[in-house]
């Protein structure tokens, strides 16, 4: 392939250029002469390939020297670091009370369903806490003692560590106390430090002190391998390709910037590409042997700030990349009933069967069905176009083994229709990916050409095109090393910026921050300049962090016209979000700035490209819709451009393959791409369309199981984008599902596990109290007492009408979300000491709120403030249920469009089919339980028994509470849903598959719940706490009557402060407990909640508080040969006068070992007045704190087991 030379920014060169993408298992170089011919080589991956990629392209042997020449490249070396934890050993040094706040970090659990939750490890070998503490303001509370530092420091030098990160509270806007310890550790000899100001002078001590402690990991690992690399190319030139899409030279290549080195040099090729040949709106769609990349571009790059990578929270700039468990190497195979494709990977080694991988012995590794082996299957992969033979008997044999498994299950399909169904599942799960980036966003996916690229997406480009309704599909004629050549077309990127104390966006603002813009600019430029480019070449881009006040999640926003960030802010918030908040002020959060070194290569020039239709090399068969068709095969070097090929067809290229189906044509363009057009000629339809019947098929069943939990996971997104409290936005409060036409439960998005079935009875009394429903009514319902939890989670219900027919609703969507503020006696609407429903605050009993699509204000606002104790914060709870209505309406419109496509009776069929496949698995592992009984009993605090009895028989299980004590005078009483959440709670952890969450999961179980005790108490009871502290307990004891674990912490350790101004409510994490073979977790949220901690800064600079401790609590898990997860302790001081409430468990009746193993320690509450003096709390509390008083909670540890 030639291109022009290119009229570079740079001093002009005549030397080669080399782009390379160092991959994990292959390396691949590209190299372009200074006649502007191109040339690749693919290598296998070392530390040495790209130095071997090079000397094959230029012909030298091993060991020639190489010539100066210009190399640019990304690499995984930093992400194969992080995940499997091989960084280089460094020693955290942080402020002291926070040792332990990156292991805590937001105290959620990565899986709500797994009980034996492992954390991802720390990269620091040792932390040491500093003496020291700056306050949000800037204040010096304590000034470090430098000669104590020395000693700290000299004996970590001692031990071999060289290498620091420096994470100081408030660190990033007050940096003296980092740069001291910097200092001081490289004249004693550190050979890195890593200071958090520098990394990421960003607020958020556990965001930022994650990706300064990976920066301390994995740079000097960079460091050594770039230092090999440059040895061996004397006079030329390196530079690195970073996460956001810029190459930078490499001596300032960093650890905290490479994690997206590799893909996000695709994103760069597929934006290129677009603007070259006419594609202003390009979507990515990289598939390689593990996973997919799917990406955007439309003109500007869409970045992100924060992401997690191996479990490490990573803040820095990135382009935005969307990643799926879909790739060639994704695992085939049959899951109770259903055909199911990854998310695991056979990999590298073993591989796919059909290449019959051997290991020391002659005995084949591999023995798992892959989507490559399906394709093989197929015909849609050709045993000609790979450097060694296939073995396609291996596959037959496997894909023969499935058939006769869904043979003895009832289901006669035929071999074909089982590889078919395979991809059918794959192709629209990474369509779905594709609709997360764009639909989800608010894009029509539809004006998008789709850009291919990766080993394996020629094969499947077709099939998710069709999905997506996109038309055309590009496939550049280096699509199989796209990142590679994105490389050697990414402009060369500074990027930095300044944080901002939260000013507000007006004028004087602006005007304050010129100084940080061009202070920025400045250093900016002289870095590019010193990468020879000249000031013509240079271009400087000027940035905002914006948001509302009172809000988390800001948008960053270009330096607009004029510079009208309020419009160009407000826009946007409107297209991301739906609604603008014009009683908000809008802050500042940072300023930051991007000066980009201009890479310019020209376009390719076009040929003439005269159309004519190629001569096949031969036909091969191919199955395409059940049917064998005769597939002509070419070689893409053998396509002229003008060429066009009708489907079906198969293109060979020299390392991928491009499937034609029946439906498109491929035509070879000027610039030698192939072209993939969509045609409508009437004779292909959606397979599944016309072939599913309304009994259950392995394949429909899967694909409409994967449809029905994708509607209720889009509906999530919906409703977090257009929520506006930090409960739902920011905490993830909230649980969006599907119900059929009675009500019952088709698909829960988890978010928070006391939610998970709890929804259906509300919807069935929403069916119950409205005889005539109509299109456009909405429905609002909190009440405990007909399927609600507690008062603050209101859940809104849509019906869903068929089309032409509003006689009665098909189905519903419902959305239920924990609101900050609902009214009752205490801010918050949490109150310790509640003894009626009333007290806790505003009621709704299946209110219509919208009345045929028109909203009823003066309703809503008459049942929101005109109660005993109303809410607080009506515009807030306006806008929160507003983002519910929306969310639901998304799932509606979502609903209608399965509908059109599928037919009525079919999606209904298919709710029905799901439910009885999810109970199917619930009585597979009710199987693996022998059958008995299992009784249990623990106790709340006040000595209330909570009491189970399980009585297992095969496939079914009776769960009795009889022996439960009677309802509390207060308010610890749980409703039935919370229990029945709890229930299900369980028997999914329990399920070793991922199955849809759905009504089908209680079918084979027996729920006895006796009147007026706890669990089921009389209306009107209190029940705030029986929420969030006995559901806790009801889960202990079901875990503790199968034997499965000991107690985790067993509360939710609830606290509320504030006054007349604001309020603040938290729930704080505690250790997990013990099982057989499990040392339970420490510092993690368990069981019935999952929600976020706010960030100490954060914390610090919105609200008068200041937290002085956040660590874990040492020895608080219980002994035994297996011991129980610690808890933590938080302490705070309050710096006004404040009301504190707190809500809490697990006081005074420990959580249980198991097995003689030894209980958890209990919670402490402790109130530390202004005079030093301590009063222990009791598990409820509620006073008044002056400004200057402490409280310190200590949270419970986990029970342990065994002795």
């Amino acid at each position: 392939m030639h291109e022009r030379p290119a009229t570079s920014n740079k001093q002009r060169t005549t030397s080669w250029q080399f782009w390379i993408d160092r991959g994990g298992t292959f390396t691949d170089c590209l190299g372009r002469a200074p006649t502007g011919e191109l040339k690749f080589a693919k290598v296998l991956s070392s530390d040495h390939a790209p130095l071997a990629g090079i000397r094959r392209i230029l012909g030298l042997r091993d060991h020639d020297p190489i010539p100066p020449c210009e190399v640019k490249m990304g690499t995984t070396i930093a992400t194969n670091a992080l995940l499997e934890r091989k960084g280089r050993p460094h020693a955290l040094l942080i402020t002291r009370g926070f040792s332990d706040v990156l292991e805590i970090g937001t105290q959620q659990r990565s899986d709500i369903f797994e009980i034996r939750i492992v954390k991802p490890s720390v990269l620091y070998q040792a932390v040491v806490e500093i003496d020291e503490r700056i306050s949000a303001t800037g204040e010096i509370l304590r000034s470090p003692d430098l000669q104590q530092i020395q000693q700290q420091l000299q004996s970590l030098h001692d031990q071999g560590i060289d290498n620091l990160a420096i994470v100081f509270l408030h660190g990033f806007a007050f940096s003296q106390h980092e740069k001291m310890a910097a200092d001081l550790a490289r004249s004693l000899g550190f050979h890195n430090v890593s200071c958090s100001h520098e990394v990421c002078p960003e607020i958020g001590l556990t965001a930022r002190g994650d990706t300064t402690t990976a920066d301390a990991y994995l740079t000097p690992l960079l460091v050594t391998y770039l230092r090999i690399l440059q040895n061996q190319l004397p006079g030329s030139r390196l530079e690195m390709m970073q996460s956001s899409g810029g190459l930078i030279e490499a001596s300032r290549f960093r650890g905290h910037n490479a994690i997206l080195s590799g893909p996000a040099a695709g994103v760069v090729a597929c934006a290129r590409l677009g603007q070259w040949f006419g594609f202003p709106k390009i979507i990515g769609f990289d598939m390689g042997g593990t996973s997919t990349d799917v990406s955007r571009y439309d003109g500007e790059f869409e970045r992100v700030y924060e992401t997690v990578t191996a479990g490490v929270r990573i803040k820095a700039p990135m382009l935005s990349i969307h990643t799926v468990a879909a790739g060639g190497g994704s695992i085939c195979k049959l899951v109770a009933g259903r055909l199911t494709v990854g998310p695991e990977s056979a990999g590298a080694d073993p591989g796919p069967l059909c290449y019959d991988l051997k290991n020391a012995e002659g005995i084949a590794k591999a023995t798992e069905l892959t989507v490559t082996d399906v394709n093989l299957f197929l015909g849609r992969l050709l045993s000609e176009n790979f450097p060694f033979p296939l073995h396609r008997a291996r596959v037959v044999e496997k894909i023969e083994e499935i058939q006769r498994q869904c043979l003895a299950e009832g289901q006669n399909l035929s071999a074909c229709q089982i590889a078919e169904g395979f991809l059918e599942v794959i192709n629209l799960n990474m369509a779905q990916a594709i609709k997360e980036i764009s639909v989800a966003r608010g894009h029509d996916v539809r004006e998008y050409v789709l850009c291919c690229f990766g080993g394996a997406g020629g094969q499947h480009a077709c099939a998710v095109a069709r999905h997506l309704g996109i038309r055309r599909i590009l496939l550049h004629p280096l699509a199989g090393v796209l990142s590679a050549y994105g490389i050697g077309l990414a402009d060369t990127i500074w990027e930095g910026s300044s944080p901002v104390a939260r000013l507000p966006l007006n004028e004087n603002s602006l005007q304050q921050l010129e100084a940080d813009f061009q202070q920025l600019a400045a250093k900016g430029q002289q870095l590019i300049r010193e990468q020879g480019f000249q000031s013509s070449a240079m271009r400087t881009v000027r940035k905002l962090d914006l948001r509302y006040a009172g809000t988390e999640t800001p948008l960053t926003i270009l330096e607009p016209t004029g510079r009208n960030y309020w419009r160009e802010f407000t826009e946007k918030h409107r297209q991301l979000y739906g609604y603008i908040r014009e009683e908000r002020r809008i802050e500042i959060l940072q300023c930051r700035v991007e000066v980009i070194g201009v890479t310019d290569i020209a376009p390719p020039v076009s040929i003439a490209a005269e159309k004519h239709s190629p001569v096949a090399t031969r036909f091969a068969p191919v199955v395409f819709d059940g049917k064998e068709w005769q597939a002509a095969v070419f070689r893409r070097e053998e396509l002229a451009a003008g060429a066009e090929v009708h489907g079906p067809a198969i293109i060979l290229e020299k390392i991928a393959t491009i499937v034609v189906e029946p439906d498109f044509t491929a035509r070879v363009d000027g610039f030698d791409n192939v072209i993939l057009e969509l045609i409508d000629d009437g004779q292909r339809v959606d397979r599944l369309a016309v072939c599913v019947t309304l009994e259950a098929d392995p394949i429909a069943l899967e694909i409409f199981n994967n449809l029905f939990m994708s509607i209720a996971e889009q509906m999530g997104k919906v409703l977090r984008r257009t929520a506006i409290s930090t409960n739902i936005k920011e905490r993830l409060d909230f649980s969006c599902a599907l119900f059929d036409a009675e009500g019952n439960l088709v698909a829960n998005a988890p978010h928070i596990p006391v939610h998970l079935g709890a929804m259906g009875e509300s919807v069935r009394s929403v069916l119950k109290a409205n005889t005539e429903i109509a299109p456009g009514d909405v429905f609002a319902t909190n009440n405990p007492f007909g399927g609600g939890s507690h008062l603050p989670d209101i859940t809104v219900v849509t019906p869903v009408f068929a089309k032409h027919d509003p006689s009665q609703p098909i189905f519903f969507t419902a959305s239920r979300a924990h609101h900050a503020e609902i009214g009752g006696v205490t801010p918050g609407s949490m109150p310790p000491f509640s003894t009626r429903l009333d007290e806790e605050g505003v009621l709704l009993d299946n209110v219509k709120l919208v009345d045929r699509g028109k909203f009823n204000e003066k309703l809503f606002a008459e049942l929101f403030t005109t109660g005993k104790f109303p809410t607080r914060n009506l515009a807030d709870n306006r806008a929160d249920l507003q983002a519910q209505m929306a969310s639901n309406h998304t799932g509606v419109r979502l609903l209608e469009e399965l509908v059109a496509h599928y037919g009525l009776e079919t999606v209904m069929a298919y709710m029905g089919h799901v439910r009885d496949n999810a109970a199917r698995q619930v009585r597979e592992a009710l199987r693996r339980i022998p059958a008995g009984n299992y009784d249990f009993a623990d106790a709340m605090d006040d000595g209330t028994p909570i009491a189970v009895k399980m009585t297992i028989s095969g496939e079914n299980a009776i769960v009795d509470f009889t022996g439960t004590g009677k309802e509390s005078e207060f308010n610890l009483n749980a409703p039935p849903a919370v229990v029945r959440a709890a229930v299900l709670y369980i028997f999914r952890c329990l399920v070793a598959e991922r199955i849809p969450l759905n009504d089908g999961c209680l079918a084979p179980l027996q729920i006895i719940i006796p009147e007026r005790c706890i669990l089921n108490p009389n209306p009107g009871r209190a029940v705030v706490g029986g929420n969030v502290e006995t559901s806790q307990r009801v889960v202990d004891v079901l875990l503790g009557a199968l034997g499965v674990a000991a107690a985790s912490q067993g509360t939710m350790n609830n606290l509320t402060f504030g006054d007349d101004t604001f309020g603040y409510y938290e729930t704080i994490c505690g250790g997990v407990g013990a099982a057989e073979n499990y040392h339970g977790a420490s510092a993690v949220h368990t069981h019935m909640t999952n929600t976020r901690i706010t960030d100490p800064e954060i914390l610090e600079t919105r609200h008068p508080v200041r937290l002085l401790q956040f660590s874990i609590r040492p020895n608080s898990g219980g002994h035994g040969r297996w011991r129980g997860g610690d808890g933590v302790i938080r302490h705070f001081k309050f710096l006004k006068d404040l009301n504190v409430s707190i809500l809490s468990q697990r006081r005074r009746i420990a959580p249980f070992g198991l097995d003689d193993g030894e209980s958890g320690k209990v919670g402490e509450n402790i109130r530390v007045l202004t005079d030093g003096s301590r009063k222990p709390l009791d598990g409820n509390a509620s006073y008044f704190a002056e400004a200057g008083e402490e409280l310190m909670i200590r949270t419970p540890g986990g029970g342990g087991w065994g002795k």
